[in-house]
């Protein structure tokens, strides 16, 4: 069941990117949560925060004309009774069909009530990956 209701959070997650769609990203979200990248760490308490912070990031997509959010490896393995690691490589195709970004996230996944959510994520290289436990593909 629990790989299910993952693949269905990062199924939504990812569409919300490809139609840069600040509302089904942010449901993807618990608030507060962390967004960790190299450059960055940025706490995200609101809905206002939410769409500030994926406004931005939605306008590089939209510049870079992307066409396509590809996931191309996933896995995740179950840390608590409530909590889910999850990593998943992802890239990022913009107009001319060309890999434009691609890197590793290791989200933190809350299960409350049966509802998953993202409250952290760690965006890094690609050597950075992790293959956890159970694959998660879709």
């Amino acid at each position: 069941m629990h790989r299910i209701k993952l693949k269905e959070l990062f199924k939504n997650y990812q569409n919300a990117f490809l139609q840069c769609d600040l509302d089904g990203v942010s449901r993807c979200y618990h608030l507060p949560c962390t967004l960790n990248t190299p450059d960055k760490v940025v706490l995200l308490t609101n809905q206002s925060d939410c769409q500030q912070e994926f406004g931005a990031i939605f306008t590089q997509l939209k510049d870079a004309k992307t066409s396509d959010v590809i996931a191309k490896k996933a896995s995740f393995e179950q840390i608590s009774k409530q909590v889910y690691l999850v990593c998943i490589d992802w890239d990022f195709i913009d107009g001319d069909g060309q890999i434009f970004a691609d890197f590793t996230a290791i989200y933190h996944v809350l299960d409350v009530d049966g509802v998953l959510s993202i409250i952290n994520v760690i965006s890094h290289d690609l050597d950075s990956s992790l293959t956890l436990t159970e694959s998660l593909c879709w």
